[in-house]
This record gives structure tokens, C-alpha cells and sequence, in this order.
């Protein structure tokens, strides 16, 4: 019977979606009274249709093919946490020189379910605005009217561009789920692209052609012949063709949340399909063909000749004199290179401007002492050349602009500067964060391998991340008071990147709001507090606190109970799904390594202390010791967890998740102390 049942419920959720009508501007009181996706009933909206139409448009003035998106999205709100979707960005190419894309068409509208009846609120001129967001894109905001939970917004909108040869990203999948979908790709047979997917969640598309034309007119002086006079005449053209479409259509896409743990960005694995141009073809035309496919090595050589790139590093009279000031008193090259580091750390001031690209130039931007990404490393770049060092930028994606999957300008967004030795060896630096080190760039560059460009051009593969692990060290001593109050001190040493990281989250804070954080966190009283080499950045950060609490042991009857690393303790697994197919990101290699002293109170023994563990994940990814041993009236914790690779692939999560969850089970084991 139940299985009849769920027969007939899929036979009429497919009807209904057959059934549904779509046009803009008019939703359904089903849709409107629907309280949650069937599917997926934590979700706090969805699309509950998607549709996109891109062709190209024959623009006769400027004779030339323009690209057209026309957009049509429908959402659904089920809870006040879904109300984010009331605000949508659009960005659209707007570059200081050349052509702007155009936002030729916008319209939105909010609907809800109002005593039984459809209301209608219009998305009004004042809700939109545009921000230009840098030199090359300008978003367009909108936030639509009167949202609550059960509305539905209906939002369509229209851009045409110039740039012919660029094919905007298909997305499939998104942090809410799509009920349908129904994407329209036209292409004339003239354009040749090639596409790859993306994420885990495909869409396969049907293909056909179509015959297509445009037509045009040309104008020209006749001079007349017989019996007639001289004068303009206009000749109209018809040009036929086919071109190419691509129908993609789905439904029920599940989301993908950004809601998993150790993620570089998410947007990767969300599924999509990329198109990069391969060839244009005009020979129908009486035209030529020309090839568009290249690698990573076209790319960079792109990149490089730019003079907002390669140019600036052949500029050197703007800072000669200050650089020869700070060689005066440089022995070695490891002298050299950490005074020209720091010098433009501290010099230039990072404006939180990415890009590969200088926006003023080296020279503005060390004369304002402030600049983008690209502007303070090729600055760094172009000095420490200056020195006689093999110096060179790096080519880099950062975190949130995704793994480039196509040899592609786009595929960079980012540059840091590396030096060669003689030895093969390199050093990477990265002067717009103030407390990196060489070879210990921010989490925001760390993004798989970099490419280096030399002078003549060439380039390679670097790998970016740092070959010493991220290190945090816990040493806690720790006294039981008559009265069951729990007394201790506790230093802790970050190196590496975690003293990169800490350096740049809380060197800002007075220590009096990490104090509170700390006790507010931890369940404890501070007693003191005091943090040591937070400028000294060739030194570990050290933390040393003195506490005090009531609520970290247990007592029943005669017996305790406490944790043995206390507010150390892993209390939670932080992998949750059944099955992960997008690798863990950890960053970098890590390790934390906690030891734990504990006077047994006076009048007590020790009945019973956990068990020690021991345990290697496969291919010796990662490690967990444990143990606990008594020595006199002394009970010492030690544990280490240490992962040696950055990323763990996919394949290995249900080891990740089986690893974590004996750890949390090992270490939230109580020590019993029994009074005699």
C-alpha cells in the first residue's frame, strides 16, 4: 500500500511540474501556500524555477555579434533565515577602457498569500543600486519589498555584451535547491566553444541546430547610367547560417550548503559547466579562422606582456634610492631579501584589492603608500631584482576565486613574489599581510600550486603551500582545591601559520576582549593574562593564562569525574554527512599537541584514567596519540593530533569521519578519583 502510495505521489509531483506555468509576473496559490520543499525540508528557500536564455544578437552599427542573457528566476521563501534571497547582486563587465556591458532590463515582484488573496508589491527604483566594485566590474543591487516567510519572488532581468567570445558559466547547483531548471544556449556556427563541467552534479544537455540569418545594409553613391540619375543606394544583405543549441533541462537539484567543514570554496564543487572559446570561424563569410586554444604557458606570457603587469617590474627609478639605503647594510642574500620584505610591508599599506593587474601603478601606489595585491608584489618583485636576486611573481588563484579548470586570464586573480637559489630552492612572500613570513603566506593564497613567471617570459608550476605544518602547543598544569575548585595555568605557542593567523585576527583587540572571549568560551575566571611576541615575528605567539573555575569537574558521591584535557577536549565530531565527494581542506599541514599535568588532591586516588590510543589514517594522512600516565600523585595527559598533508582527498572521508569519532569518543573519557 505505502509503496502505491509513493508511486502516485512521484507520478503527480512530475505532472505538476509539467503542468506549472512559468511566466513572469504571475505565480500559482500553490506556490504561495506551499510551506516547505518536499524534498528537503530544512531548507529555508529554493529556486522554484531557473531559466536562462543566451544567443547572439547581430548589431549592425557596430557590425558585430553581441551576446545576450536573459534571465528568469523564481524563489520560493520558507523560513525568516531564507529572507537573504530578497537581496540579489548582479555584476556585469564595465572596464575603465573598452566597452561596457549593458543591464538593459530589470523587473522584480514580491507575492504573498494575503487573507486568501495574491498580492503583488513591484520592485521599486529606489531598491536598486549600482556599485562600481573596481576597474573592471560594476554590480547592480537590488533588495525586493515586503518578504516574509511563504513569499515568492519572481525576478527576471536582461544583459548584452560585446564580448563575443565569452560565455558567462552555467550553474546548476546553489545553496538552496532548484525544483526546475531550464537553460537555453543559441550559438552561431561561426563561434566554436569548447565546455567542461564542474562540481558533482551534471546536467546533460540536448543538442540540435537551427537556421538562423542577419541581415544588413549597405550603403553606397551610384553615379548613374542611362536615363537615370546618379545617387545613394542602399543594398541589403542577408547572410544565413545555423547555429548550434543547447538545451540543458532538470529538476530536483538538491543544494549544496556551505555548512561542511574544511572547505576551500564551496562553489567548486557545486555542480556547473564552463565554456572557453576554442576558435572563431568566419570563412563563410569570406573571413578567416583563428585558433583560441591555449595553455597555461599562453596564459602567463598574456599576463606578463601587459604593461600593467611585466611593465611594471621594469620600474626602478622610484624607489632606487630608498632600496640602496637599506642594501647598504646587508651582507647576504637572506639579509637582503628579509630588509626589502619588511621595508615594503610596513611601507605599503594593502588597500583589500586583489587582482593580477596594477589599478594606479607602482609608482602612485608607492608614492600614496597604499595599493592593490598586485601593485605591492610586483613592487616587492621589481626591488628585490634590484638587489641581484632571482626574483620573479607568482601567478596565483586566491581561496574564493575558485580552482581554475581552464587555461584562462580569469584562472588568476591574485600575485606573490618568489626568490630562486642557485640550488633550485625558492622562498615565496606576500607583502600585503603585515605579519607573514617567507614561505608562510596567508590562508587567502593558499590555493593548490601558484605559476611563476620569469623575465623571458617562461613559467612553471610552484607549490604554495608552506613545508612546516601549522603548530599549536598546549602546556596546562593543574590543582584540585578542598572545596573542588579547579586551579591552573596555561601556555599556549602558535608557530607558523597559526601565529600568522593569530598576529592578523588579534593584534587589533585589546588583550582585556580577548580575556573575556577566552573566559566566556572556556567556562572559566581569568586570573592572568599576558601575550608575549606578538610583534617579534621570527618567535612563536606565546599565551600564558592563570585560571580558575568550578564547573570543570564533576563530583558524585565520594567520587570525581573530569576530562583529562579539560576545555582541550574534542567534544564533537565536526564531519557529519554519510558520504563527502569534495576533498578536506585543511590549509596546510597541522598538528596540535596538548600535555596536561594534574595533582591528585590530597585524600584521593585514582580508580580509574582512560586507556591509551594510538591511530594512523591510511597513506599516514594523519595521526592520533593518547595517553595518560601516573607518576607519584601526578596524572600526565599527553596528546597529539597531526595531519601531513593539506588536503585529504575525498575517497578517504569515511576514515576522516570513522578517526574523528573514536578520537571525541577518547578523549571525553573522565578520569575517576575516588576519596578514601
Amino acid at each position: 500500500m505505502k509503496k502505491s502510495i509513493l508511486v502516485v505521489l512521484v507520478i503527480f509531483l512530475q505532472l505538476s511540474l509539467v503542468a506549472q506555468d512559468y511566466k513572469f509576473g504571475k505565480v500559482s496559490k500553490e506556490e504561495l501556500e506551499e510551506e516547505f520543499y518536499p524534498l528537503d525540508s530544512t531548507a529555508d528557500a529554493a529556486y522554484l524555477y531557473r531559466k536562462q536564455y543566451t544567443h547572439y544578437e547581430y548589431d549592425e552599427s557596430n557590425d558585430r555579434f553581441n551576446v545576450v542573457k536573459e534571465v528568469h528566476n523564481r524563489i520560493k521563501i520558507y523560513s525568516e533565515e531564507g529572507f537573504e534571497k530578497a537581496t540579489e547582486m548582479f555584476y556585469y563587465y564595465t572596464p575603465e577602457s573598452g566597452e561596457n556591458e549593458k543591464f538593459s532590463y530589470l523587473k522584480a515582484y514580491t507575492f504573498n498569500l494575503e487573507d486568501g488573496k495574491i498580492t503583488k508589491d513591484k520592485l521599486s527604483k529606489k531598491s536598486i543600486f549600482n556599485e562600481r566594485k573596481n576597474e573592471r566590474w560594476t554590480v547592480r543591487k537590488i533588495t525586493l519589498p515586503n518578504i516574509k516567510v511563504g513569499s515568492v519572488l519572481d525576478i527576471q532581468y536582461r544583459i548584452s555584451s560585446p564580448y563575443y567570445s565569452k560565455l558567462d558559466d552555467l550553474e546548476f547547483q546553489f545553496n538552496i535547491p532548484v525544483k526546475k531548471l531550464d537553460y537555453n544556449i543559441v550559438i552561431p556556427e561561426f563561434y566554436k566553444f569548447k565546455s567542461m563541467s564542474k562540481g558533482y552534479f551534471s546536467v546533460t544537455p540536448k543538442i540540435s541546430q537551427k537556421s538562423s540569418s542577419f541581415s544588413y545594409t549597405t550603403k553606397y553613391r551610384s553615379s548613374g547610367g542611362l536615363n537615370t540619375n546618379g545617387g545613394t543606394v542602399f543594398d541589403n544583405t542577408k547572410i544565413d547560417f545555423l547555429s548550434n543549441i543547447l538545451d540543458f533541462s532538470a529538476t530536483d537539484i538538491p543544494a549544496l550548503k556551505d555548512d561542511e567543514p574544511f572547505v576551500s570554496y564551496i562553489d567548486n564543487y557545486r555542480g556547473g559547466l564552463k565554456f572557453e572559446l576554442k576558435e572563431l570561424d568566419f570563412f563563410k563569410l569570406g573571413g578567416t579562422s583563428k585558433s583560441y586554444s591555449i595553455d597555461w604557458t599562453d596564459v602567463s606570457k598574456a599576463i606578463f606582456k601587459s604593461d600593467a603587469f611585466g611593465g611594471e617590474l621594469e620600474k626602478t627609478s622610484y624607489y632606487k634610492n630608498d632600496v640602496n639605503t637599506i642594501l647598504a647594510n646587508a651582507a647576504t642574500d637572506l639579509d637582503k631579501i628579509a630588509s626589502i620584505f619588511q621595508f615594503v610591508k610596513t611601507k605599503i599599506k594593502w588597500n583589500g584589492d586583489y587582482g593580477k593587474f596594477t589599478q594606479k601603478g607602482v609608482k602612485k601606489a608607492y608614492k600614496e603608500k597604499t595599493g592593490n595585491v598586485a601593485e605591492i608584489n610586483l613592487m616587492l618583485t621589481s626591488m628585490l631584482r634590484f638587489a641581484g636576486l632571482d626574483a620573479n611573481p607568482v601567478l596565483v588563484s586566491s581561496r574564493n576565486n575558485g580552482i581554475p579548470i581552464f587555461p584562462t586570464l580569469d584562472g588568476f586573480n591574485y600575485v606573490v613574489s618568489a626568490v630562486t637559489f642557485s640550488d633550485g630552492t625558492y622562498l615565496l612572500l606576500d607583502a600585503t599581510e603585515l605579519y607573514s613570513l617567507p614561505n608562510i603566506l596567508p590562508l587567502r593564497a593558499l590555493n593548490w600550486n601558484g605559476r611563476m613567471v620569469r623575465k623571458d617570459g617562461s613559467s612553471s608550476w610552484v607549490k604554495l603551500s608552506s613545508g612546516k605544518p601549522a603548530s599549536k602547543e598546549n602546556i596546562m598544569m593543574l590543582k584540585i582545591t578542598d572545596d573542588l575548585m579547579v586551579e591552573g595555568m596555561i601556555r599556549t605557542k602558535f608557530e607558523n601559520i597559526n601565529a600568522l593567523n593569530f598576529r592578523s585576527d588579534y593584534n587589533h583587540i585589546k588583550e582585556e576582549s580577548l580575556r573575556t572571549k577566552y573566559e566566556e568560551e572556556n567556562n572559566i575566571e581569568i586570573d592572568d593574562f599576558s601575550l608575549n611576541n606578538k610583534q617579534e615575528l621570527n618567535k612563536p605567539v606565546l599565551r600564558t593564562i592563570k585560571f580558575v573555575s568550578e564547573d570543570l569537574i564533576e563530583e558524585i558521591g565520594n567520587k570525581i569525574y573530569i576530562e583529562p584535557s579539560l576545555f582541550l577536549t574534542t567534544r564533537t565530531n565536526p564531519f557529519k554527512l554519510e558520504e563527502r565527494k569534495f576533498p578536506i581542506d585543511f590549509f596546510t599541514a597541522w598538528k596540535v599537541l596538548n600535555r596536561v599535568s594534574m595533582d591528585v588532591p590530597e585524600g584521593y586516588i585514582v580508580e580509574k584514567i582512560p586507556e591509551p590510543m594510538a591511530m594512523v589514517l591510511p597513506d599516514n594522512l594523519g595521526t592520533f596519540k593518547y595517553k595518560i600516565t601516573q607518576v607519584g600523585n601526578k596524572l600526565k595527559t599527553f596528546s597529539v593530533l597531526e595531519f601531513n598533508k593539506a588536503i585529504i582527498p575525498a575517497q578517504y572521508y569515511v576514515y576522516l569521519k570513522d578517526f574523528y569519532g573514536k578520537m571525541v569518543q577518547k578523549e571525553t573519557e573522565k578520569i575517576v578519583l575516588v576519596k578514601q
